[in-house]
């Protein structure tokens, strides 16, 4: 069963910003969405470019290699509707980001 893992402190995951943290060896990328943070995979399915290297404009991150977006919200993605990244439930517990794979 899937529990919860600490993967950053808050304060260093600011408004705006994207991070990254291995969890039992799968990277997974970490967003500040306006006070709200979200996780998905950090591998663009379109050719495995790290996610946390591209661009957050709002709530989608753009992939650095190709420019593939994707909503950090539920892993939809308007360049191709039958793409989709994996997202990972986010909880915050005190000063801490814990997300559960």
């Amino acid at each position: 069963m899937a529990e919860f893992v600490k993967v950053l402190e808050l304060d260093k995951l600011p408004p705006g910003e994207v991070s990254c943290a291995d969890i039992n060896g799968q990277e997974v990328a970490l967003y500040n969405v306006d006070g709200t943070v979200y996780a998905t995979s950090n591998l663009c399915p379109h050719q495995g470019a790290p996610l946390d290297e591209g661009i957050l404009d709002g709530d989608q991150i753009i992939c650095p290699w190709h420019a593939w977006i994707f909503d950090v919200k539920d892993g939809t993605s308007p360049v191709n509707p039958r793409v989709k990244i994996p997202c990972y439930e986010v909880k915050i517990e005190g000063a801490d980001i814990l997300v559960k794979l």
